[in-house]
Order: C-alpha cells, then sequence, then structure tokens
C-alpha cells in the first residue's frame, strides 16, 4: 500500500502536466502499476536495510520526477527549447514523456548494490520503459526509439561520472541532486547508529531543511537550499555542485544555500 507521501507527490506530479497528453498518460500508467511499484519498494530495502544508505524508493522517485517536471516546466516558460524540439526530433511532451520514465526508475538497480547501480537501472527498466511506451504509442517506432534512448541516457547519466549531452538527462541529474532533505536520511539514522564510511552523507542531509526550486531572478531555475547547520554545506559542495557542472542545465541555474534565517550563499 502507498504512503500518504506517495499519494501526496503523485498528485502534484499530474497537477503539473496537461491532461490527455500522453505524458500526463504515461504517469498514470507508472503509478497505477503494481510491479513497478514493487520493484521501487525492493529497491530501497536494500538500499536502506542491506547496504545502509537513504531512501532509494518509491518516495525518492515520485520525488526526483516531481523535481524534474517542475524545472522542466520552467525551462519552457522561459523560452528554452529541449534538444527533442531543438533538433526537431520530438514535441516538449515527447520530452516529458522520457524525463518522468527516467526519473521513475532511475534507481531500480539499488535492488541489486550500489556500485554501478545506474547501469543495473537501465537493465531493469529497459523492459518497463519498453512495455510502456507500446501502449501509448502504438503504432510509432519512431516515438518509441527516441524516448527510450532519452530515458536511458537519462537514467545512466544520473550519478554524473559519465558525460551525457541533453538538456532532458541533465534535468535528471539536477533533480535528483535536489532530494536531499532530511526525511530522506530518517530512517537509516534511526537504524545504523555504528560509525561507518560514509556517515557523512546522512548527517549533512540530516541537516537539510528545505530544498525549493522556483523561477530565478537572473536565469529560468533558482534552486534555494537552508540548513539547521553547516554540516549540510557537504551536500551542496560534494552531491549537488559536481552534479550541476555535469548538467547540460547548468547554464540555466542560479544556486543559494545557507542556513535557515541567515542570508543565503549564492554558489551560481
Amino acid at each position: 500500500m502507498k504512503s500518504p507521501k506517495e499519494l501526496s507527490i503523485e498528485k502534484r506530479i499530474l497537477e503539473q502536466l496537461v491532461p490527455g497528453t500522453t505524458s500526463h498518460k504515461i504517469a498514470e500508467l507508472l503509478m497505477e502499476n503494481e510491479e513497478f511499484q514493487l520493484m521501487q519498494e525492493y529497491a530501497n530495502t536494500v538500499s536502506i536495510m542491506r547496504l545502509g544508505y537513504n531512501d532509494h524508493g518509491p518516495v525518492h522517485m515520485r520525488t526526483v520526477t516531481r523535481n524534474a517536471v517542475t524545472m522542466t516546466t520552467l525551462l519552457h516558460n522561459a523560452g528554452v527549447a529541449l534538444n527533442l524540439e531543438k533538433e526537431k526530433s520530438g514535441t516538449l511532451d515527447d520530452s516529458l514523456c522520457a524525463i518522468i520514465l527516467a526519473s521513475f526508475f532511475h534507481d531500480l538497480g539499488m535492488a541489486i548494490g550500489r556500485q554501478d547501480h545506474e547501469l543495473h537501472s537501465a537493465t531493469l527498466a529497459l523492459p518497463l520503459i519498453d512495455s510502456v511506451l507500446a501502449e501509448v504509442f502504438p503504432g510509432r517506432p519512431d516515438k518509441r526509439i527516441i524516448i527510450r534512448s532519452l530515458a536511458l541516457e537519462g537514467i545512466l547519466g544520473h550519478m554524473a561520472n559519465r558525460q551525457i549531452h541533453s538538456i532532458e538527462a541533465g534535468i535528471i541529474l539536477i533533480a535528483d541532486g535536489c532530494d536531499m532533505q532530511k526525511g530522506r536520511a530518517r530512517i537509516p539514522m534511526e537504524l545504523n547508529n555504528k560509525p561507518r564510511a560514509g556517515d557523512i552523507h546522512k548527517y549533512s542531509a540530516n541537516s537539510i531543511e528545505q530544498v525549493r526550486i522556483e523561477p530565478g531572478v537572473d536565469k529560468p531555475i533558482r534552486i534555494s537550499v537552508e540548513m539547521s547547520s553547516d554540516v549540510g554545506f557537504f551536500q551542496i559542495e560534494e552531491v549537488m555542485l559536481p552534479k550541476m557542472n555535469m548538467s547540460p542545465v547548468k547554464p540555466y541555474l542560479e544556486l543559494h544555500a545557507g542556513i535557515a534565517g541567515e542570508e543565503l550563499k549564492k554558489y551560481l
């Protein structure tokens, strides 16, 4: 059974999409599919219980989807064309289809392990992507090929350890990095009390109070991060900035971060 938080995020995703569009239909199909839900839940069980990492399950993958749709909308409203539009290979809605698929499946590989999990995610996601696209684009192999390829680029590129080239994949990279609020580290903090390498990730994430994605002043997207203590700057400088530096979306971003109640530091 889905948690209230999952249902709330799903509602916000659908509210941002236009009813009757293919992207809206794909989002509904992903949210309704029991097997997809079970795969996300098992990835989260392995991530938290076996590996000691933070949330990589249904809430996280929905949060990344919501973040990605929000950023896509902000770019579109600012007149920024995504790659499919610029290359005349597809429409904005085609890009949204790929972005939603990539966001929803990008961490399935955590069910196998952390190392190379983006590669495992792509392997696990490919038949799922094909099944969804076959349902919404019958008789359109051209659409299926383009959207599948773009979605796989987004999945493979979300760790900032390989070069990506499309704005669409760059959105996934940043949307993933923006899910750093303290709720994501709550269960690992409760379960794992013994010191271990990598603890800085959960402690720094636990200090992040709020992440906002909104229209920027000088650029289309402003990301604002508020934290309760200085340890949160680790998330900015060691997690978020490397992702931004690898993303084709970087020219369109403003990044501000700091202690809640104080003036935020401008990074970009």
